[in-house]
């Protein structure tokens, strides 16, 4: 039995892959921009950056996904599941990792960035040179964890119907009247998804530390 469920869960873990990447990638690059846009000072991006947070932080996934899926076709706004669960994974990753590269970033002691001015570097030379390599091997970790929250929350994209891992385990259940295996295999899969992610982690990390 397990074995004929292996392709299809292969498949799904494909599947499953694909958004994660895609709402990793978006929600790095908007967390970035919205760190970015905070750090300008104007009242305006702070009070637009700490709505964003705030609202995207405070609300549940699901409810950001259904809205999205159900509501902004309402707006003559419609999307596929995938692209629905992608762009909801990406906004909502984005508010996370703008917290995140906040935090790493006011982390940097400021000593060491008005030393390096006063040896006559530039504005741009100290963020590449002092604040953005600290400010990466500090974030790392939280990305990761982050990075595995989103894989999980993923999962929430079957109720929209994109045919990922847990929509493929339900739909396994409902057809072969089959319990143990499909939702063994459903665990088992999330669980190396996760376990990939940390050795990718680890990975960046040992060549951010050379």
């Amino acid at each position: 039995m397990l074995g004929g469920l292996l392709p299809v869960f292969g498949l799904a873990a494909l599947r499953t892959l694909a958004l994660v990447a895609t709402g990793l990638a978006g929600g790095l690059a908007l967390g970035f921009v919205a760190h970015v846009l905070r750090e300008t000072g104007l009242p305006a991006l702070r009070w637009l950056y700490w709505t964003y947070t705030a609202v995207w932080r405070g609300v549940p996934f699901l409810i950001h996904l259904f809205i999205v899926y159900f509501g902004l076709p309402a707006a003559g706004i419609t999307m596929d599941p995938f692209t629905a669960a992608a762009v909801t994974l990406s906004v909502y990753g984005g508010a996370y990792f703008a917290e995140i590269f906040r935090g790493c970033w006011q982390a940097i002691p400021q000593g060491q960035v008005e030393a390096a001015r006063c040896m006559g570097l530039s504005r741009r030379q100290v963020f590449l040179r002092i604040q953005a390599p600290q400010a990466l091997r500090a974030s790392l970790p939280l990305v990761l964890n982050q990075t595995i929250l989103l894989m999980k929350e993923s999962a929430l994209a079957s109720v929209i119907t994109y045919p990922e891992l847990t929509m493929t385990a339900g739909k396994v259940v409902s057809e072969q009247f089959v319990y143990i295996e499909p939702y063994f295999l459903l665990a088992l899969s999330y669980l190396l998804l996760a376990m990939l992610i940390q050795r990718l982690g680890a990975a960046l990390k040992r060549r951010l530390a050379c």
